[in-house]
């Protein structure tokens, strides 16, 4: 039945010409039927700006990948959708270590365990930078260079909700010894525990976070109805928190002396 009414359709695109006018490829000879009509529906649609979401909505897929095998393009928008998520959060780890770096320059030094490394790093590129500088002046204000300086750096960094973690060497890393998985590539973020983890500082930006963290469990010890129990865990976690308060006002008012 389904055949019949494709062959009327085909048949009235051809005779009525609004095929032409609408700009759909011509339907072959031969038999047709449900699945061909829908398979070359979702690639015409696919074929045009934005197409395979609007093909994804129109043949009702509950999974843009299914729309993507229809349209013969497996993997395409999710490829290229992650390709675009990482080119963009790799130039944002270069903007942030670019400002990273301007800070150490205003002698707004980082805090944490991996303070010294990264202040190290950021010396020798300071340093290539003014070398650089006594040959072309423009380098100076432009950061075109300093960018490419910092790239190797700014590919280690992983943002974290309160520091940031250079992740040089995985043996080095808390959370991966913590989980039991020392080789991996990646850190666990959500795991960092960054007052002790030896690649993780903590930067002016980072300040806030920290003394949201010790003004929040300052309510709840205030609270009567916080557990003998709760109270005393939360006390080293304000500890912490101020702590991490203090090393970042000193380093800062290290680098300013």
């Amino acid at each position: 039945m389904i055949g019949a009414r494709l062959e009327n359709l085909r048949n009235w695109l051809e005779r009525t010409g609004n095929r032409e006018r609408w700009g759909l490829p011509a339907i072959p000879d031969g038999p047709v039927n449900a699945r061909m009509l829908r398979r070359t529906l979702a690639q015409a649609i696919a074929e045009r700006p934005g197409g395979l979401l609007a093909a994804k909505v129109a043949l009702k897929h509950i999974s843009v990948a299914t729309t993507e095998g229809y349209a013969a393009r497996p993997g395409g928008s999710q490829r290229l959708f992650l390709a675009e998520v990482e080119e963009a959060a790799a130039e944002h780890h270069v903007r942030l270590t670019v400002e990273a770096f301007h800070d150490f320059q205003e002698d707004r030094l980082p805090a944490g365990p991996g303070a010294r490394s990264l202040i190290e790093a950021f010396a020798l590129v300071d340093a290539e930078l003014k070398e650089a500088a006594r040959t072309d002046p423009k380098v100076l204000t432009d950061d075109t260079h300093l960018e490419s300086l910092l790239r190797k750096q700014a590919q280690t960094l992983h943002v974290g909700a309160a520091n940031y973690c250079w992740f040089r060497d995985p043996a080095k890393a808390l959370c991966l010894r913590l989980a039991g998985t020392p080789n991996a590539s990646k850190p666990l973020v959500g795991m960092c525990d960054s007052a002790r983890c030896p690649q993780a500082t903590h930067h002016p930006c980072h300040r806030p976070v920290w003394t949201g963290q010790a003004a929040g469990i300052t309510v709840f010890l205030e609270s009567p109805r916080v557990p003998v129990g709760e109270r005393k865990r939360l006390l080293p976690e304000r500890e912490r928190a101020l702590r991490v308060v203090a090393e970042i006002d000193a380093a800062m008012c290290e680098g300013s002396a």
